[in-house]
């Protein structure tokens, strides 16, 4: 066997989600409602398909290394220049490259308790030190956050608006505040994969001139294409050029940079993908009401539901709902484990949902 670094060595091999072909394998079925990993069940513009399915036949070539197309429309379409966007593969991706390039062994890294897990996994593997600060009220709470950024000297913190899991958002006067209360040595990495669903008056006006944020965005939510990893960063020049210091530049393949470029380019069908997710948003909250639970607003393409116990009875309640082939997931850290998550889904998945969760939480009670 090789010798690892003494960093990997002390590592578990570990994989932030399980997915739910992972699960489908151990049951020996399929789901019949996957809702439960906040993709769009609404799917990619058509327009997108059509472009995806003629750059297959092109795949023979390396995809463009630059990203120019795609990074020239996306700058238009934010009204920055090309050399404020960075395009990789999903916001995942570009997290990995954030840190690896902030963070060394023992490095303080600030988030909240139970907000992306993935992010974790990536500063843990570059040897970082998690600095966590709890939820306040089901919400991130950006004055503990800066509290931890200047208490630890940290040179990154991860804050996300709106929020994954519990799908909450702050309005943009609190993001600005936020940002000039961080240090000038800091930088925010600031995650907007939902913000496509944001209500007015939530996100902040893009400045690429602030050397203390990058924000993050993704063609996984709202665009429909989660399985073909796009994601990109909006930020200053000098902080997205030292992306190309360490970032693979063929990461985002050829498929997938043409259909993000037509998926930005129907802007049509993002309306209409956002208008139905709100209505089956708006569905699930009703259902879990009627059941006798408690739906947290919704800024995302999910809604959290407040199981009304601990996390214990939250778990018994997703067991129960898988066992019944309904996908979904709760958060991981208390007191956010109270609650299950259920993704926006097509009217047969909420009708699923209506008929199985009184069913589910009947067996749960009763467990």
């Amino acid at each position: 066997m090789p010798e690892y670094t003494a960093l990997v060595a002390s590592l578990p091999s570990t994989v932030p989600f399980v997915g739910p072909e992972t699960q489908e394998r151990a049951r020996g079925r399929a789901f019949r409602a996957r809702i439960g990993a906040n993709e769009s069940v609404f799917g990619p513009s058509l327009k997108a398909i059509a472009a995806m399915a003629k750059a297959a036949a092109e795949c023979w070539q390396y995809a463009d290394p630059v990203n120019y197309d795609l990074k020239h429309a996306l700058a238009a379409h934010h009204g920055v220049k090309p050399e404020n966007i960075m395009v990789g593969e999903g916001i995942d991706g570009i997290l990995g490259l954030l840190v690896r390039m902030l963070v060394q062994q023992n490095t303080p890294v600030v988030t909240s308790l139970g907000a992306y897990p993935t992010f974790n996994f990536h500063v843990s593997g570059f040897g970082g030190k998690l600095v966590t600060v709890p939820y306040k009220d089901d919400f991130e709470d950006p004055q503990a956050l800066v509290s931890a950024v200047l208490d630890h000297n940290a040179p990154l913190a991860y804050f996300a608006n709106p929020d994954n899991p519990m799908a909450s958002f702050h309005p943009a006067e609190t993001i600005q505040k936020l940002i000039g209360d961080m240090s000038r040595n800091s930088l925010l990495c600031l995650d907007e994969a939902y913000c496509e669903f944001a209500p007015e008056g939530s996100l902040l006006p893009i400045d690429v001139d602030e050397e203390r944020v990058v924000r993050t965005r993704t063609f996984s939510k709202a665009y429909g294409m989660a399985g073909a990893r796009v994601g990109y960063a909006i930020g200053h020049r000098d902080l997205i050029d030292s992306f190309n210091k360490v970032r693979n530049h063929f990461g985002v393949n050829r498929i997938a940079q043409a259909g993000a470029l037509a998926a930005l380019a129907d802007q049509q069908w993002l309306n209409d993908v956002v208008a139905r997710v709100h209505a089956a948003n708006a569905a699930i909250a009703e259902i879990a009401t009627q059941n006798g639970l408690v739906p947290l607003p919704s800024a995302t393409n999910f809604v959290t539901i407040d199981c009304g116990s601990d996390g214990e009875f939250a778990k018994r309640v997703v067991a129960e709902l898988v066992a019944r082939d309904v996908f979904v997931r709760m958060p991981f850290v208390e007191p956010g484990n109270r609650c299950i998550r259920i993704s926006a889904g097509q009217p047969a998945d909420i009708e699923l949902v209506k008929e199985m969760l009184p069913q589910a939480l009947k067996s749960a009670r009763n467990a």
